[in-house]
């Protein structure tokens, strides 16, 4: 990522951002931005488990949705918005850990889709991660309201 974001798309972005509730709940923060790349990291927390005391694949999904959809947001003028289209997702492992790091990518820019993809991985006590999730979607822009 060599290319830095022009500031007020950056500004958009967070603020944006800013605005999830979901991810304010989830403890969520904006780690990483550049064109056509997010990355949001969120720790595991207890309000956050499924009935194994793994994290749960509603926050795994939620993390890697939006990590894909700010990629795609980064891809377009000042002045717009995205939303999902369609998202799949493969759960490749359980979610062990300490937090959740979504990376999200633009595959593909378009000016009616944008093919994305997202992958999450753990963060370990040791600062390794394992990955635990690879989404794959289509958004679309939208004029902000």
């Amino acid at each position: 990522m060599t290319t830095a974001l022009p500031a007020a798309v950056e500004q958009a972005i967070r603020a944006s951002f800013d605005r999830q509730t979901l991810m304010h709940s989830f403890g969520a923060r904006l780690t990483g931005l550049a064109p056509g790349h997010c990355e949001i990291t969120a720790p595991i927390l207890p309000t956050a488990l499924q009935q194994h005391g793994h994290g749960h694949a509603g926050l795994t999904f939620a993390l890697g949705d939006s990590a894909a959809g700010y990629a795609a947001l980064s891809t377009l003028p000042e002045g717009s918005e995205v939303l999902t289209v369609e998202m799949k997702i493969n759960l490749l492992a359980p979610a062990r850990g300490t937090a959740m790091v979504a990376t999200g990518r633009v595959i593909r820019p378009g000016r009616l889709l944008i093919v994305v993809q997202a992958s999450v991985a753990a963060l370990q006590d040791d600062g390794s991660k394992i990955e635990i999730a690879l989404l794959q979607g289509t958004m679309i822009p939208v004029p902000v309201a």
